[in-house]
């Protein structure tokens, strides 16, 4: 086990699922996987391993923030010798050009964050998706028809802050929707040679405060769910 990650050598797949909310992988689990195993419950962050249409898959949540995703990824990758992670999550739109419920395949995270500076010493501030994972999503969207949007994405270490406008970082690598943790995920991956990936659901809009009901929630992203349960397959 590692540090932060009860299970056992062997009781983690391959290829991780990673929601943020420990919640909502045990609703993944619940819901899509069979023959389930709850192989770690540390600090209530939630890892299953199970099967899906017979390919053993591992879901578990992040925690929110670089600091929680660079923990817990890289224990994966490194004491459990994951190969694929690919975070699901949601996100908030910077512009109406995205609406509600839209699926965003994240091509690049760009980020002020010192994360990977710090880190790994990559100094760029945009880091893309790493391995094959990203074109496997595309197929798979593609294959169930679809609409999942490549974007870039604007991974920010604040939730709130003083000045309202879009963040320059945002502006200048043109991100049109903002989250907390898929710039550390590729920082981790890029440095260890892992594959990783990030599918999100716009689940507010933030210029015009519209967002997803609790009601809405559940079956908006159940679409995101599938599509990173039938691109596991292909791992």
């Amino acid at each position: 086990m590692s540090v932060h990650i009860s299970a056992k050598k062997g009781e983690i797949a391959k290829t991780v699922l990673m929601p943020g909310d420990p919640l909502r992988a045990k609703y993944i689990a619940d819901n899509f996987l069979t023959d389930v195993t709850l192989v770690s419950q540390t600090r209530n962050i939630f890892y299953y391993t199970g099967k899906y249409k017979g390919k053993e898959i591992t879901v578990g949540a992040s925690g929110m923030g670089f600091p929680s995703i660079g923990i817990y990824s890289y224990e994966l990758f490194t004491e459990y010798e994951v190969d694929t992670i690919i975070r699901i999550g949601t996100c908030g739109a910077y512009s109406t050009d995205l609406k509600l419920f839209d699926i965003l395949n994240v091509e690049n995270a760009a980020s002020e964050s010192t994360y990977a500076k710090f880190a790994w010493g990559i100094e760029e501030d945009i880091i893309s998706s790493q391995g094959t994972a990203f074109d496997r999503i595309n197929e798979t969207a593609k294959e169930l028809g679809l609409d999942a949007k490549p974007t870039n994405i604007h991974s920010s270490d604040i939730f709130y802050r003083k000045d309202p406008a879009v963040p320059e970082i945002a502006v200048r690598y043109n991100c049109p929707a903002v989250e907390m943790e898929a710039f550390a995920l590729f920082a981790n991956a890029q440095h260890l040679g892992k594959n990783a990936a990030t599918i999100l659901t716009v689940s507010d809009i933030i210029p015009t405060h519209e967002f997803i009901s609790a009601d809405q929630r559940e079956q908006a992203l159940r679409t995101m769910m599938e599509l990173s349960l039938e691109t596991a397959l292909k791992f």
